[in-house]
């Protein structure tokens, strides 16, 4: 939360508590209560501007009527120069009404720190990798990777905002079945150009890029690995196709606004030896066995449903082996505080694998977080697309961004919380009214960016004020637009702590709502010069609040409409 949020609770509470000893040691209450109470902004601000529930907390405790604890509170509490009064309501809630100060100070706060405002110490610099999208470079990226770039993107936004050292990182599968999959489509493909019989293999990629590949693999090197091994063919193709593939996700994603600190290829652990280093360190941790001539890892006693197999029967590995050697290496080779994945809801039964799997080596497993991210559904006029890859009908990250504004796209993706499903509905992404949720918001910013050019046509423009002169503002639209700027940097806390930069999304929105409302109801040029300059403040300070918002979001912040 912002200082001086967090100093006004630290005060309340603090007043709570030493009218609480006050009233025991003059035998009004049998104890001096030590249960921790909420002090929260009330829905209705009519009541107050901070609201604190001790003394229903307290009553267990006390053995006491909530509210005549409260009014004894209420009786005893000292108020100071940021708390005007304190009274009582409803079953026993501590109102607190702030003063006119406290609301200047939070203008001057935002003016004097502009886009640093929000920022704060909470994570104490620890260092965090948010690893996300890591799409099989097999094909173009999808709709469920589009949520999942701007949601991995946002929560590295928030973490940094926040205070902790953030880096980001896509984790390239350039190995295993999908690849040898991969492999087959792109030979099936290319010997067809020379024999039309040839079938595809079953659970093949059917999609148009494998045929592209196959086609300008057949112009570059013609008929050259048409009488080679298979594996001879399949490997050249492979290595035709898939840096190509993986050149196309990056471009990709730089034009969704998503750049990586670090791509980490999954055959780099093969190649290194991690993954034969970590199987034969699982053997020694006594959680391994072997059944049916198949190395079992012994997961159930560690919390997974049930065992999991490491090694096939046929010696290889199976695909949970190099996600364990991964994941070792972020938290213990990498020493990462925090490892956040953010995976599709069809991976969570593989959390409890994994963190098992990491116990056992002796790793600690709570430093993985993981966010599991449920499924969209893509609509345009009223029909849902298909969003199959392996049908060749697949609605890619791309072809999305033909469709709609990236900020659209950006700000839809995270208008919900990670584990909720998501409808995105093209034709509303496109709209230009303020029921497209992005356009809502960009479009306050542009209405105060508009506001300063016309004050500036007419000769005013804005002017340092000390804080003091701000006092003038005590209308409920500006209070209200105040005291939501002012928490601010708890919304981005909260976002971190959550995983949740749909936090973000609604605090933006409902920072353009209050302003909105402000703007209707208190004209900024008016007679009162005083009044003027202070709103017009106001306005900037608004400006400020919802510029770092899309720099979290990465979206723009237009100066026009």
């Amino acid at each position: 939360m912002s200082v001086l949020i967090k100093n006004i609770k630290e005060e309340i509470k603090k007043g709570i508590n030493d009218s609480a000893e006050k009233l025991y040691k003059s035998g009004v209450f049998c104890a001096v209560p030590e249960k921790d109470f909420n002090i929260e902004i009330p829905q209705d601000t009519s009541f107050g501007d901070f609201s604190a529930n001790a003394a229903m907390v307290w009553a267990k405790e006390l053995r006491a009527n909530p509210r005549a604890i409260a009014e004894n509170i209420v009786k005893t509490f000292k108020t100071n120069e940021n708390i005007l009064k304190v009274d009582t309501a409803g079953p026993g809630f501590l109102n607190f009404t702030l003063s006119d100060r406290f609301f200047s100070n939070i203008i001057f706060d935002v003016l004097s720190k502009k886009e640093n405002y929000g920022r704060s110490n909470y994570g104490e610099g620890k260092r965090v990798l948010v690893e996300f999208v890591s799409a099989n470079p097999t094909g173009p990226m999808h709709i469920g990777n589009a949520r999942g770039g701007a949601l991995g993107d946002g929560i590295a936004s928030v973490m940094d905002f926040a205070g902790y050292q953030t880096f980001s990182e896509f984790y390239i599968n350039d190995a295993g079945n999908q690849i040898e999959k991969f492999k087959s489509s792109l030979e099936a493909r290319y010997l067809q150009i020379y024999d039309k019989t040839v079938e595809m293999p079953e659970n093949s990629y059917l999609g148009e890029d494998i045929i592209v590949h196959a086609e300008n693999f057949n112009k570059e090197y013609g008929d050259k690995y048409l009488n080679v091994s298979s594996e001879e063919r399949k490997q050249a193709l492979c290595d035709f196709a898939l840096p190509k593939n993986i050149e196309g996700l990056k471009e990709d994603l730089a034009k969704y606004r998503i750049f990586y600190d670090n791509w980490f290829k999954e055959s780099s652990l093969h190649k290194s030896g991690r993954v034969a280093e970590i199987l034969e360190s699982l053997k020694k941790s006594g959680y391994t066995y072997e059944k049916d001539g198949a190395l079992w890892f012994n997961s159930q006693k560690l919390g997974d449903e049930k065992d999991r197999v490491l090694v096939r029967a046929d010696g290889v590995p199976t695909y949970v082996v190099p996600d364990i050697a991964y994941h070792y290496d972020k938290i213990v080779t990498r020493n990462f505080d925090i490892a956040i994945d953010v995976l599709g809801a069809d991976h969570h039964g593989y959390v409890p694998r994994l963190k098992a799997a990491l116990t056992a080596l002796g790793a600690d497993a709570e430093k993985l977080k993981v966010v599991i991210m449920q499924m969209v559904r893509l609509v345009k006029n009223g029909e849902t697309y298909k969003l199959s890859k392996r049908s060749g009908k697949a609605v890619t990250l791309s072809t999305l961004l033909d469709e709609v504004p990236l900020d659209a796209a950006r700000f839809i993706f995270n208008s919900k919380e990670p584990n909720t499903h998501l409808e995105f509905d093209l034709d509303l992404a496109v709209e230009q009214s303020s029921s497209n949720p992005v356009y809502y918001v960009q479009y306050a910013h542009a209405r105060i960016c508009s506001i300063l050019r016309n004050l500036k046509e007419q000769k005013t423009e804005p002017k340092d004020l000390e804080a003091s002169e701000y006092d003038i503002l005590t209308q409920p639209e500006e209070r209200e637009l105040v005291r939501h700027i002012a928490n601010f940097t708890d919304e981005i806390i909260l976002s971190a702590k959550d995983m949740d930069p749909s936090k973000i999304t609604k605090y933006a929105y409902d920072t353009a709502t209050k302003f909105h409302k402000f703007y209707n109801a208190c004209r900024v040029r008016c007679e009162d010069e005083k009044l003027m300059y202070a709103r017009l403040n106001l306005c900037i300070a608004t400006k400020i609040v919802l510029k770092n918002c899309f720099d979290i979001l990465k979206i723009e912040a237009p100066e026009s409409m």
